[in-house]
């Protein structure tokens, strides 16, 4: 008997890797752990405060979601190391729904997105992304590290300039000229540089960390002029506040309420809010678990896809009623605490707990970090993150996946990843579906009693239905005649009609067929359908090879 929804999410809780043991907590690993944490944590507050400006809210309200969601997931999700919070993905849905309905509408939205999520979980549909093609997921990545690019070109722009409408968390404000632009082009350069020689030297602090901290020293002891995370917005504030959407509206710049107060999720507001809900919540699993999968493939693990699901669903359930704007995994942060060394929840829960910390004690300070830095590892994250080796492999995979992987990552860069992934999954599928259509083929013997035999080869489904009723000829046929399916098998639907449609033309020449060697999926499905006349169990394990007759007009002859 299945376990109850509860009991498997204890369960969860019981293996989420936090007990004290000495693989994961030596010191060693426990400093390498808290400095990645940290890491991560500095690179989390400009992403989240110009995600927060892309969806049209508070700078708080994306700090807010990117220490909820950050934690809950690194306590109980599927992939320890992976890190979660606000993204630009999310972002550029949620300012349509802020625009016209105002934030409260948005953690509506983020509770509904994590109670879908939730069930995905609980439903074990996670699953499903097995069902994504390696082309689709070389693809993923490579948009995804051209979306990390381009959001960081924003930071080359005035702080206060911007209009966010550039997409993908890129700005389109007034960019930066003159000394300002040299400096930050250099720091970032510098950044880079430490980044790269620094492992080199030592692995005592992490390279991202040891580029920040001397890019930023080198800032404030010399006095330059350039962009700072203070220049983007306050980061100040206390802790998350408790806050059931719809027990105030907001008010307006000209003082007047946005509306009349609204009773928590009526029936009104479900149906502005399900459509948001849905898109964030399809956007934010699907980049979960391809980031799941990508960071499995670097740490050596499998698994975890309906861990996560249960996870961001309960992150993001939890940010909506604390005025969050919801999150899911961050494929460049993850990046960043992978390469530092993050391998437990560790790292996860400290750059959580860092980034409160940040917001409630050091603000000041980390205010005065310049932007170069923190662009400067994400650059890096970029270099990393994009599949170069793709290049060469399109030499060599057959055309329509080299176009699979091209397609992906122009649709992840102009639209979504949602859109993207979908759209690479049909395609690579109708290429199959097409391959195997034009598979099938039969070759023919005569018995020594006078029947043809027509072996066929090659599955029998939706793509090569008509390939087979073209493989017989029924005229020239003797009156008995046998269709052998050793080297095939009946799939669907498709399959069961193309078997009537060429039992029914040897019925009207006065000839009749024969099923030999059904395996037992396709002798099943002959059965449920009505078709076979004779039913025995032994043919589907070829001890004896029995013939079936078939029987027509059950699928009406269309």
């Amino acid at each position: 008997m299945r376990q109850s929804m509860f009991a498997s999410l204890v369960g969860r809780l019981e293996d989420a890797d936090l007990k004290p043991s000495s693989k994961n907590l030596t010191p060693d690993r426990l400093r390498i752990e808290v400095l990645s944490g940290l890491t991560v944590a500095l690179a989390l507050v400009p992403e989240a405060v110009a995600f927060a400006f892309v969806a049209g809210v508070e700078p708080l309200v994306g700090l807010y979601a990117a220490f909820i969601v950050g934690l809950i997931t690194a306590l109980i999700g599927g992939r320890p190391g992976m890190i979660s919070g606000a993204t630009g993905a999310l972002a550029v849905v949620m300012v349509a729904l802020v625009a016209q309905h105002g934030v409260e509408y948005l953690f509506a939205t983020v509770i509904l997105m994590g109670l879908i999520q939730l069930v995905v979980g609980f439903m074990h549909w996670g699953k499903f992304i097995r069902l994504v093609p390696h082309p689709v997921m070389l693809g993923f990545v490579n948009g995804l590290a051209i979306v990390i690019f381009l959001a960081q070109l924003g930071q080359f722009q005035v702080p206060g300039s911007a209009e966010g409408g550039g997409g993908h968390g890129m700005a389109s404000g007034e960019w930066l000229h003159g000394t300002q632009l040299y400096l930050m082009l250099a720091l970032t350069a510098l950044t880079m540089a430490i980044i790269w020689i620094w492992p080199r030297i030592t692995n005592l602090i992490p390279a991202p960390l040891a580029g920040i901290g001397i890019v930023a020293i080198l800032v404030i002891a010399l006095q330059l002029d350039v962009p700072v995370v203070g220049d983007l917005a306050n980061i100040q504030g206390g802790l998350p506040p408790l806050h059931i959407p719809f027990t105030f509206m907001p008010i307006t710049t000209d003082g007047g309420l946005y509306g009349d107060p609204i009773a928590f999720f009526t029936l009104d507001t479900l149906w502005i809010i399900l459509p948001y809900a849905l898109i964030l919540a399809a956007i934010g699993l699907i980049e979960s678990l391809l980031t799941l999968n990508l960071v499995g493939e670097i740490v050596g693990k499998r698994g975890g896809a309906s861990q996560e699901c249960i996870a961001q669903g309960l992150a993001n359930t939890v940010t909506g009623f604390f005025g969050g704007m919801g999150g899911c995994a961050m494929i460049g942060q993850s990046m960043i605490n992978v390469k530092s060394g993050g391998r437990t929840r560790i790292a996860g829960t400290v750059a959580a707990l860092f980034l409160l910390a940040f917001i409630l004690f050091a603000s000041g300070l980390i205010e005065r970090i310049p932007l170069a830095a923190l662009v400067g590892v994400m650059f890096m994250v970029v270099i990393g993150t994009f599949a170069w080796n793709s290049f060469k492999i399109m030499t060599k995979v057959p055309l329509t996946d080299a176009f699979v992987i091209v397609l992906v990552t122009v649709v992840t860069v102009m639209t979504d990843l949602a859109t993207a992934v979908v759209v690479g999954v049909i395609v690579s599928a109708l290429a199959y579906a097409w391959s195997n259509a034009t598979r099938i083929f039969a070759s023919t013997e005569i018995t020594t009693d006078g029947a043809k035999v027509y072996k066929i080869n090659g599955p029998l489904f939706f793509g090569s239905a008509d390939g087979f009723v073209e493989l017989f000829e029924v005229a020239n046929d003797p009156k008995a005649v046998i269709i052998d399916f050793q080297g095939s098998r009946v799939a669907d639907q498709s399959a069961l009609q193309a078997i009537e449609a060429i039992a029914s033309k040897y019925e009207e020449q006065g000839k009749s067929i024969q099923l030999r060697h059904l395996s037992r999926d396709s002798h099943q499905l002959l059965r449920n359908a009505g078709h076979l006349v004779v039913d025995s169990d032994d043919d589907p394990d070829y001890e004896i090879a029995a013939d079936y007759s078939v029987r027509t007009g059950i699928l009406g002859g269309h």
